[in-house]
């Protein structure tokens, strides 16, 4: 193991003018997805949903917990319990065709710093990424923060994650700061 340093970003947004879905993610849906909004029935599937989208990607060594069911199931838990927590800005995707139920996306908002609201482990499984998953999350998260009364949102991203980064300039959050996360990660 060595000790390997992550560059990450934290981005925020004004919510004052927030308005919901913005007018270029407003495409077709997919009737086969479904968001579902937070109760303490779905934390194993958020767990299940958290741990397929991160279990094989950089994040995972950055927070080792989100590439282990269990450690997600854990990270879920005190999400949950936080009196922070806001329920609204907590959403699970879920795919139902072909026959099949399955979790294919999540993400968790909790109150911060008076009137912040901080986006939690957005995450959308590989298998059902480009499919606008994450814009709608994303776009539910804001709106349930908003209608919490909060003004402003943030979240941090690792900097190698383009894809993430875009969409979220794309909603308008701005870098305000760059950090570094010190991990140990197994040297190859």
């Amino acid at each position: 193991m060595g000790l390997t340093y992550f560059k990450r970003f934290r981005m925020e947004i004004g919510l004052r003018s927030w308005r919901g879905l913005p007018v270029w993610a407003r495409s077709v849906w997919d009737d086969a997805y479904e968001l579902v909004a937070w109760t303490e029935g779905l934390l194993d599937s958020h767990a299940e949903a958290k741990y397929h989208s991160f279990r094989n990607e950089l994040d995972a060594n950055v927070f080792p917990c989100l590439g282990d069911f269990d450690g997600c199931r854990r990270l879920m838990t005190e999400i949950s319990q936080r009196t922070n927590f806001v329920p609204g800005a907590t959403w699970l995707a879920r795919f139902r065709g072909d026959g099949a139920c399955e979790e294919c996306g999540t993400v968790q908002g909790v109150s911060d710093q008076g009137d912040f609201g901080a986006i939690q482990n957005l995450g959308v499984t590989s298998s059902h990424r480009g499919r606008g998953l994450g814009t709608r999350l994303l776009a539910e998260s804001l709106t349930g923060f908003r209608e919490a009364g909060l003004t402003r949102a943030y979240l941090e991203v690792t900097a190698r994650n383009d894809g993430a980064i875009r969409l979220y300039q794309r909603f308008g959050f701005r870098t305000v700061k760059t950090l570094y996360k010190a991990a140990d990660v197994a040297v190859v």
